[in-house]
């Protein structure tokens, strides 16, 4: 097909920013219900008698239908078409949120976060792989992503307030609710104005092993750095799961080489470009999924604010990544390689982690902790807008649902890495805090407490130094993978019907100038 004909419907369609708008509240739901119900669990728990040893659960059964069913979400967008997957997830998640406000006990909770995350894994890559096809002229693409990026970056903090709005104020269950005025919203203004070009869908058979050896596989990695925070990395389940994880998902890729049709074609994961992407975003969510846990925990805990003011208190790292995707990487996007917004986005986000460093009991949030969080946002963001759009630029039509849904894998298993990881360095770190002072800690009274605190902080910035290593090993795998020029001015995905490589590669249009 001649690119005018791919690219030129695309680009004249009137209704893509307004898309975006809806676009941008799913994504926004999404990433919200990440971290608004961390806020909520404690009343959660109380009010529907679950033990300490299954709470966690609330967590990790989101988690483990989320990560492990991303693939597979992805190309049924492919397959059934974005519009059609983007609107039943939504009206799922919805269903699935209404569930979870009216849980009577930790069954109906647990399956409700269940659906969340399946509906959720048909909604992500959906939604990402809409604007991958629907916005192919660079200078717009580069402005949609920005935008995109940010709330991918920012929504989390944005979560931790209102969540603590909610469950201050009103109860634990609005913040299961308000997911579904997101939705209605979302789902009817997408039916309204999205027009998916046709020729976009994968009309080949679903490839059903692939998508039980990746679903399994990846339930196994997800679910085996969940077990690690809680049962130790030497647990045998805990190394059975790494193990069964291994095997699944080394059977996946021989599958996925052989077969005809296969769920994650390995062109999308092996050129050097998404690749690279799909590394450096994976390591850099690590860091960040460990410090929003850790900050949280020390403004709180040690520092005794309150959930509502400690969710303002992440407005800094908000606003710093909404100016760094939608001012700095967006207008810089179409101007430089992608690889020279990433490297030294992860990096000036190294230099905020760095600055955690020296977190103490009494640190001062204006002096310390707001200047850290500025560089964190602003980096993140410059960072998270180029690859959020590379992740999907070149690519055929036909994969751009599965190529967005390795974006959010490796997003979901880095933050299982990152929550488990970081944890266990810190816990061990407080740990040995405490041994060394054990005589303090067991005097009692204001001394003891003040040791506690100590010990609590010496973890955390134990754990924020790996964080700092993390970010800068992104920084440079993004520098040394990611070798794409400026991008041009051609579409974002070639044009083809998706049934091989063969038709693939007769039909690539050169959209990035080497």
């Amino acid at each position: 097909m001649p690119k005018t004909a791919a690219t030129s419907p695309l680009a004249a369609d009137p209704s893509r920013w307004k898309a975006l708008v809806f676009i941008a509240l799913a994504q926004l739901m999404v990433v919200l219900d990440a971290t608004i119900v961390n806020i909520a669990l404690p009343s959660a728990q109380s009010d529907l008698g679950i033990s300490d040893g299954n709470r966690q659960w609330v967590i990790t059964a989101y988690a483990l239908a989320f990560g492990g069913l991303l693939l597979f979400g992805g190309r049924i967008a492919d397959k059934w078409g974005r519009k059609n997957a983007f609107i039943v997830g939504l009206i799922g998640f919805a269903l699935a949120s209404a569930l979870g406000g009216a849980a009577n006990g930790e069954a109906m909770m647990l399956g409700a976060r269940g659906l969340q995350g399946a509906f959720g894994a048909l909604l992500a890559p959906a939604a990402l792989s809409l604007l991958a096809v629907m916005f192919t002229d660079a200078t717009e693409r580069a402005k949609a992503f920005g935008i995109y990026g940010a709330i991918a970056g920012g929504g989390g903090a944005v979560g931790l307030i209102l969540g603590g709005f909610l469950t201050e104020y009103l109860n634990w269950r609005w913040t299961f609710f308000v997911n579904i005025p997101f939705a209605i919203v979302a789902a009817v203004g997408a039916w309204l104005v999205i027009r998916e070009p046709a020729h976009g869908r994968n009309r080949a058979p679903l490839d059903i092993p692939g998508v039980v050896l990746s679903t399994l596989g990846l339930v196994a990695l997800v679910y085996g750095f969940t077990r690690a925070e809680s049962a130790g990395w030497s647990d045998a389940v805990t190394v059975g799961m790494f193990v069964a994880s291994a095997v699944l998902l080394a059977a996946f890729v021989f599958v996925e080489s052989r077969v005809k049709s296969p769920l994650l074609p390995l062109r999308v994961l092996l050129e050097r470009n998404r690749g690279g992407v799909y590394l450096s975003l994976g390591l850099a969510v690590i860091a960040m999924f460990g410090l929003f846990l850790f900050l949280t925990y020390y403004l709180q805990v040690v520092k005794g604010f309150s959930p509502v003011k400690t969710g303002f208190a992440f407005l800094p790292m908000i606003a710093g990544m909404i100016t760094g995707s939608t001012q700095i990487g967006a207008r810089l996007m179409t101007r430089v390689a992608p690889r020279l917004l990433m490297g030294p986005g992860f990096l000036l986000a190294a230099v905020g982690m760095l600055l955690l460093t020296q977190l103490e009991v009494g640190s001062s949030y204006p002096a310390l902790i707001l200047p850290a969080q500025l560089l964190l946002g602003l980096g993140m963001g410059t960072a998270f807008m180029p690859a959020m759009s590379l992740a999907t630029h070149g690519v055929n039509p036909a994969d751009a649902g599965v190529a967005s849904a390795m974006v959010n894998t490796s997003q979901q298993v880095g933050g299982a890495i990152g929550t488990a990881l970081l944890n266990t360095i810190a816990a061990s770190a407080t740990t040995a805090y405490l041994t060394d002072h054990a005589a303090e800690a067991a005097a009692g009274g204001p001394a003891a407490k003040l040791v506690q605190a100590q010990a609590m902080v010496e973890g955390y910035s134990s754990a924020i130094w790996w964080a700092v290593g993390i970010l800068a090993a992104s920084s440079a795998i993004a520098l040394t993978l990611i070798n794409t020029g400026r991008p041009g001015t051609g579409g974002p995905v070639a044009s083809g019907d998706g049934e091989g490589a063969e038709a693939e590669a007769a039909v690539k249009i050169p959209v990035i100038a080497h």
